[in-house]
Order: C-alpha cells, then structure tokens, then sequence
C-alpha cells in the first residue's frame, strides 16, 4: 500500500521492464506515445522515466485507475506524462485524434473481442502511416495454446466471463492488417506472453 491514491499490480513489477527492452528497439525519438488501458499506471510511468524525449498520454475506464496513474506519475514528478483521461476502445471517436505510437498491455483478453475490433479501428484512425502499434499479451498460435498454463489461465477467463478468453495470434494480425498495418514483429516474452509490433503501412503514391 502506498498511502495515497496509487495502486500496484504484482504482474506490472514483473513485465514492465522486459516490455521496455523490446519498445526501446521500435519507439520513435519523439512524439506522442498514446497507451489504452493503461492500468494502475506503472507501466507507463517506467516507460517515460526511460524516454524523456516522448510524451506519453495515459488512459483508463476505470476511475480508481486514472487516479493511480496520475498518482504515480505525480510522486514520480514526471513532466512528459500527460493526465489520464477516459479511453472506451470501442467507441467510434477516441479523445485522441493523433499519436504516434499506441500501446496496449493484457487488455484484449479480458474484454471481448469488440475490444480488440475497436482498438484496431482506432489505431487506424489515430496512426499516421509509419505509426506503431505494441501489443502484449498471451496469444494463441495456430489456434493452439504456447503452453499449459495459458490453456488454464484461458479457461479461468472464460469462468468469468464467456465474452473473455486468450485470442489467436492470427485473428489479432488479421484485424490489424484490415487496417493498414503490416505482419507484426513477434517477440517471446517472460511467462509465455508475447510481444506484438506493428507498423501501419506507408502507401507508395504513384508518380
């Protein structure tokens, strides 16, 4: 417990940094980082404490976690972390018209897939041509698990809520092609998660 308005998840502690390792290759020098479903905040707070160079704009449907992550970033007395401000992935305006990257942490699978549709969507409409797109997450492959603690955490998932569950790599990829972006890097991540970049496509204009 911190006393004050900031909340920590275990998970956060544990993957933050591997997550960086692999953003430090694919980040731009500069710009807008836009991140949905940002949590408690920790990650995005790492992530700007190691670029200062980018502003990072948080968000949250959640209340109690907007107010964790514009905790942390205050205690951290971090300058390029914008207020957190309220993101649904699946409306058709995000308050955001403009980033240069967007990132998404262990959202998709605890939502349902009108989620995932929508975040494409948006990602599409908020990235200009060369943007990236950062994923992470567990994932099928081939429609089959990575490994048997995926197959139980999908299957306690569902328990929850029927809507939710581990999704296919390739439905994933597939959703994000229909909107412009490329096959995505894949990255093997800590504790069978995988990391997911895409780049949106730079149409060649003919001359």
């Amino acid at each position: 417990m911190t006393g004050d308005a900031r909340l920590s998840a275990p998970a956060a502690a544990r993957n933050r940094q591997p997550i960086l390792d692999v953003l430090m290759w694919h980040l731009p020098a500069r710009g807008l980082v836009l991140e949905a479903a940002s949590g408690t905040g920790e990650h995005v707070v790492h992530f700007a404490r190691a670029c200062p160079a980018l502003s990072f704009q948080p968000s949250d449907l959640d209340p109690a976690h907007r107010a964790s992550i514009d905790a942390w970033s205050a205690a951290l007395g971090l300058t390029n972390v914008r207020p957190a401000i309220a993101l649904d992935a699946t409306a058709g305006i995000w308050p955001v018209d403009a980033a240069d990257a967007l990132l998404c942490i262990n959202m998709i699978h605890i939502a349902p897939w009108t989620a995932a549709e929508g975040l494409m969507r948006g990602a599409g409409r908020v990235l200009a041509p060369g943007g990236l797109l950062y994923l992470y997450g567990p994932y099928k492959r081939g429609g089959q698990h990575t490994a048997p603690s995926n197959a139980a955490f999908d299957a306690s998932l569902r328990a929850q809520d029927p809507a939710w569950g581990v999704r296919d790599l390739e439905a994933v990829a597939a959703l994000a092609a229909a909107q412009g972006f490329g096959e995505p890097v894949i990255v093997e991540m800590p504790a069978n998660n995988l990391s997911l970049v895409f780049k949106k496509a730079v149409s060649c204009a003919p001359r």
